[in-house]
């Protein structure tokens, strides 16, 4: 074989697989898109009737050992962003979002006080999960001036959310979801094909704190 048949051999191997993959590439956008395309209607559907239930919210504490009173779910509302991937707009991401606050009346002023450094890793971790604005405080000896405990104040009022992030090149899709059956962050992956009515459901019983089988 003459080197100009080796190279258009080589050319022509390169292209089969390049067409290959445009070929993968295509098939894995287009499960994936689907899939995206499930949950925006299935969000919006559920962010719909949410809001006119309000549904109870779990049951919460900063520290684990003060609880916050009875919770609501309510102000449900959805996003989704999109981008440009080879050339086609298609989701970016997808999220839904919500506020817990109490069942009745406004929310209260509250506080904890930790002494331990796990405990205030907990208290600080659970802050930031919930969004939760507060001021921090130092509590010292009165004589000695040594440090004795961390004061926190807030209000009990929370937010929780889902947000869902699609990899079209390898045909997956992320959930990271907070503050579902309480102060906490889950995050789980599904190939495109797994996410349907199926698992959305199951998404959906968890945040209005039924028996699932999500995450």
């Amino acid at each position: 074989m003459s080197f100009l048949n080796q190279l258009k051999s080589q050319a022509a191997e390169l292209q089969s697989r390049q067409a290959r993959e445009q070929r993968n590439f295509e098939e894995s956008t287009a499960q994936t898109e689907y899939a995206c395309n499930t949950v925006a209607a299935y969000l919006r559907e559920l962010a719909r009737q949410l809001n006119v239930i309000a549904p109870p919210g779990p049951a919460l504490s900063v520290d684990g050992k003060t609880p916050w009173p009875a919770m609501r779910l309510e102000s449900f509302r959805c996003d989704a962003r999109l981008k440009t991937l080879r050339g086609k707009e298609v989701y970016d991401h997808l999220s839904l979002s919500w506020d817990i606050v109490p069942q009745h009346g406004k929310p209260v002023p509250a506080c904890v006080t930790v002494n331990f450094p796990p405990d205030l890793e907990r208290v600080q971790k659970r802050l930031g999960w919930g969004a939760i604005p507060h001021e921090r405080s130092d509590i010292r000896h009165p004589e000695k001036n040594v440090l004795l405990a961390y004061r926190f104040e807030f209000l009990t009022q929370s937010r929780g959310s889902v947000l869902v992030t699609p990899d079209h090149d390898t045909a997956t899709v992320a959930f990271r979801a907070m503050n579902l059956s309480g102060f906490e962050l889950v995050q789980a992956s599904w190939s495109a094909r797994q996410v349907g009515q199926p698992l959305l459901d199951e998404l959906a019983k968890r945040i209005v704190q039924q028996p699932h089988a999500f995450g």
